[in-house]
């Protein structure tokens, strides 16, 4: 029932995933989430976010970072990064996330999308077809729709755990 929304695998920070591992088994497209995934809710681009996509382009990985906010806050957490952005991507619909591989020259077989929301980041990769990476939100300050929506993560990552997920 509720593994549509079961993610591929869950780690507890972008920044403890092993980058060189995953290139080496052959993935070339990293698509990102950026609230609560790289920074806090709302932050700019911090020293940690500007070295990670600095080892990623080091490595020969291509980015994108595919966000519901609006252009202002993409382009200025941007600026810092300097990678492929779309905004209001109206995730979990599978177009932007398609328009992220075209971007950045990559397909389902070669990507990964790395996000801290099921309902519309897992879901969305999930029906797009690529493999999804599930972290941990970085700071518990969100908006009150994620806060609600958290309670009912809740109950899918119960039993995505009783199906030997691991958390």
């Amino acid at each position: 029932m509720f593994s549509c929304f079961f993610p591929d695998e869950c780690v507890e920070s972008t920044y403890g995933i092993n980058f060189e591992k995953l290139y080496e088994e052959g993935y070339r497209g990293l698509i990102f989430d950026i609230d609560n995934t790289l920074v806090p809710h709302g932050a700019p681009a911090d020293e940690r976010a500007i070295a990670l996509f600095k080892r990623l382009k080091a490595i020969g990985f291509s980015c994108c970072l595919l966000s519901n906010n609006q252009f202002e806050r993409v382009d200025s957490f941007n600026r810092k990064v300097q990678v492929y952005f779309i905004e209001d991507a109206h995730k979990p619909s599978v177009k932007n996330y398609e328009k992220a591989m075209k971007l950045m020259h990559t397909d389902k077989s070669n990507t990964i999308f790395i996000g801290d929301q099921l309902f519309t980041d897992v879901y969305g990769a999930k029906r797009t077809g690529i493999r999804n990476i599930l972290v941990q939100p970085i700071h518990p300050k969100e908006e009150i729709q994620i806060v609600l929506k958290r309670y009912l993560e809740k109950i899918v990552l119960f039993f995505y755990g009783r199906q030997g997920g691991k958390l």
